[in-house]
Parts: C-alpha cells; structure tokens; sequence
C-alpha cells in the first residue's frame, strides 16, 4: 500500500491556490496552465526543446475566476461534442486559452504535400513578437513498470512509453515546419519548435527521482486489484478519463463517491487500469487527496509480454 504523500502534493498545493475553482472544465484549464511541467525544460536530456508556460500571472488567475462565475465563453469554445480522446479535449482548452490572450496563429493546422499525402499536423502555432512559434502539446498518464529509463513509464493501455513518445516528438513532430510545405503554408517564420507536455506519473512504491523528469511533477500510486484490498478506508471515486487532468472535486451527496468496501467490489468487473482518487470531505465538496491506478492482477505479466512479443520497447 502506498504512504500518504506529504502535504505539499500537487493535490494539495492546487486547491490552495484554486479554492474558488468548482467547474469541472474550469479546473482542467487551471491545471493545464499552473500544474508543474511533466518534463524538465533544463535537463540536458532535452536539449533545450521543452517548452513551459512560466507561473500564471494575477491576469490570467482572474480571467480564470470570472470563467468560475460565467464558464459560457469555454463552453461555447468546447462545443457540442463529446470527447472521447483526452489529448484532444485538453488541447481544446489550451487552444480557447491562446486564442483568449491573443497568441494563438493556428490550432490543428494540417501540412500536406497533396490532396492524399498528409505530411503532419502543428498542434500550435502562437505569435512572438513578428515571428511564429511551434508547440507540439501532450497530456500523458504513465505507470513506472521497470526502472529501465523513459520506457520503463508506460502507457496503462500498454500501447506505448514516454520513451516512445518523446522520440516520436523530437524526431518527427518537431520537425514539422523545416519541410518546405510547412513553410509555403503560413505567412511569418517558425524560429522554434518545442514540446509542451503535462500529466502524471504513477508508481508502485513511492515518485523516483529521475533524470529529465521535473522534481515537481504530478504523481501518485499504482497498484493491483489485489492490492487494492489494502487501502484506507475511505470515500473514493472510479475517475472518468475526461477527468484525468485537474483534481476532482465532487459534490458531497450520496452519489458522488463510493466507501472502500464498494470500491472492491466493482473492480473485479474492470478488465483495463481505472484511475481512482481518494477523497476527504472539504465543507459542502469531496475534494481529491491522492490518485493512483488500480490494474487487473495480470497487468506487469502483459507488459513484460508485450516486451517480449516487440510491441514495446525492452
């Protein structure tokens, strides 16, 4: 079972700083701007092709706050449609923010040789001063499997690693905009190209220290369903994958969380990893205290499997 995290948790230090923050989609903005980076921008790993938004200034806290009492702009800008991704839904919101500060050139912007032949996509393209810059953006969720680097993170869908991930991004993404088509597309120069990534990470025995990745990130535990029968008894929430970013912040009424005793008994039924979180009581609201993943019995065999089988990195 996984020791309770010392009190300066990303958990803790949010909702210190966002209180007043209740919408579920205003939160999740909040946390994409202020949660630490997933990555160290100044780990030579990187090269210097991390990108961080710096510290929220008192203009962007309040125009979060007057999102709190009016979220009808955001809602307009998400739309109508159900996400089922949850990268896209966070760069919804990330493109609503740059687009609200004046920043944004273009979101989504697809770079083809032809008509059948996509070369790739820039996740964003923001205005500096009379030039461009590229950001490539990620939300991950990655469970420590194997000390062995950036692939021993892996995906708890087990289809792929940070390791993975972050070559994907420096070896293609971020190259977008030296191919010639990129270039006859926009109208100022791209002068940089770097990667904006945020999330979690989750571990069996307690965070690790390890090189490239911030010392401040977001983190929690993972466990398996047998495991699981050691947590405290508590009230506890099955998370949605749309609420993966921000911590959950629930109503306190009879439907909004579930004690230890139903937690175990709904987890036999959940044949993929399930993203709990471990709630207190905070006034009239259940508020996150620690999260981690609960994965069936078999998960590591069916990674180390997987490993074997080429499908993902040793």
């Amino acid at each position: 079972m996984p020791e309770r995290p010392p009190a300066a948790t990303c958990q803790t230090l949010f909702e210190g700083r966002w209180p007043h923050l209740n919408h579920p989609h205003v939160r999740a903005l909040a946390w994409l701007l202020d949660a630490p980076d997933l990555l160290d921008p100044q780990a030579p790993h990187w090269q210097g092709r991390i990108a961080s938004l710096g510290a929220v200034t008192r203009a962007t806290a309040d125009w979060l706050a007057a999102l709190e009492r009016d979220p009808a702009p955001l809602l307009a800008a998400l739309g109508d449609k159900h996400y089922s991704r949850l990268g896209l839904y966070a760069e919804k919101l990330m493109a609503f923010h740059f687009a609200e500060h004046g920043q944004l050139y273009a979101h989504g912007l697809q770079v083809r040789a032809d008509r059948t032949d996509t070369i790739g996509e820039f996740d964003f393209l923001l205005h500096e001063a009379d030039h461009l810059v590229h950001i490539e953006f990620a939300t991950k969720f990655y469970l420590l499997d194997n000390a062995d680097g950036f692939n021993g993170l892996i995906g708890p869908n087990l289809a792929d690693t940070l390791g993975v991930k972050m070559r994907k991004i420096f070896d293609k993404q971020l190259s977008l905009s030296q191919h010639p088509a990129a270039q006859a597309l926009v109208s100022l120069p791209i002068v940089r190209a770097q990667a904006l990534v945020k999330g979690w990470l989750f571990y069996p025995d307690g965070a690790q220290p390890m090189p490239g990745i911030s010392p401040r990130h977001c983190h929690g535990f993972w466990m398996t369903q047998t495991q699981a029968r050691s947590l405290p008894d508590q009230q506890y929430a099955i998370m949605p994958r749309l609420q993966w970013l921000a911590p959950l912040k629930l109503a306190d009424d009879a439907n909004a969380s579930m004690p230890l005793a139903e937690l175990l008994a709904e987890l036999p039924a959940h044949t993929a990893p399930v993203m709990i979180a471990a709630l207190r009581r905070q006034g009239a609201w259940l508020v996150e205290e620690r999260r981690g993943f609960i994965v069936p019995d078999g998960w590591r065999a069916q990674a180390a499997q997987r490993r074997l089988d080429g499908a993902l990195p040793v």
